[in-house]
């Protein structure tokens, strides 16, 4: 088996770098390649990625669902991995990821820390442990087998906000079960220096039950969160 990974970019020169050295340094001889699919940034994103070794797609849709996919369609590799662009994945996890695979799992993500040293951070951080639909936002990555992906359909690019709660809730509807790897990436805590805890909270509490309970479609989840965050 062999790991493409896909990294959906917009604006990430500061942090684009840090992520890439960390999956080249950890991929072993498993990783296949690194496809950036930008969203048409305007920094030098793109310069740094392709200078890194990245193979980098622009995209003609600024949406991460589009981006993943045209990335994902584009793949060589027969297992892809889904990761954001201000993660840092742990050390081995192309070992994790194939043995996974071995042993009949599908699909799966890891745990995750934050950046930043912090009890109420580390209590979210908690319960990344757990395979609940609640906690699978993208900052836990994804990986899956590539044949499988297309199978369900792909992220629905109708969703420009929640795509990964979509695509696992409609994998769990078909049968097929998460793991969630023990190992943890690191996140960025950015979302918290310029907001509260309890205002992220807020905001992602709001904005899931929404699209839980089929109560507002994208464009109107995206203006809720927009307006509770700064």
């Amino acid at each position: 088996m062999r790991i493409s990974v896909i990294i959906p970019t917009y604006n990430e020169e500061k942090t684009i770098k840090r992520t890439l050295d960390a999956l080249m340094r950890y991929g072993d001889d498993l990783l296949e390649e690194i496809i950036v699919v930008d969203g048409k940034s305007e920094d030098k994103t793109v310069d740094i990625a392709s200078e890194l070794g990245a193979r980098v797609m622009v995209s003609d849709t600024r949406s991460r669902a589009a981006q993943m996919n045209e990335g994902a369609r584009k793949a060589n590799g027969n297992l892809l991995y889904f990761v954001h662009a201000d993660t840092l994945v742990p050390e081995g996890y192309a070992t994790d990821i194939i043995q996974a695979m071995k042993e009949g799992w599908k699909m799966g993500n890891f745990r995750y820390d934050f950046d930043k040293d912090s009890f109420l951070l580390s209590l979210n951080a908690y319960f990344t442990k757990y395979s609940w639909l609640v906690t699978q936002g993208g900052d836990k990555t994804f990986f899956i087998l590539k044949d499988l992906f297309f199978e369900l359909g792909a992220y629905d690019t109708y969703w420009t906000i929640m795509e990964e709660y979509d695509f696992v809730k409609r994998a769990d509807k078909a049968g097929h079960a998460i793991i969630t790897l023990p190992k943890k990436c690191i996140v960025s805590a950015r979302k918290y220096h310029h907001n509260s805890w309890l205002r992220v909270q807020i905001a992602n509490f709001v904005v899931f039950n929404l699209w839980k309970l089929g109560l507002a479609g994208p464009d109107k989840l995206k203006a809720v969160y927009g307006k509770i965050l700064k």
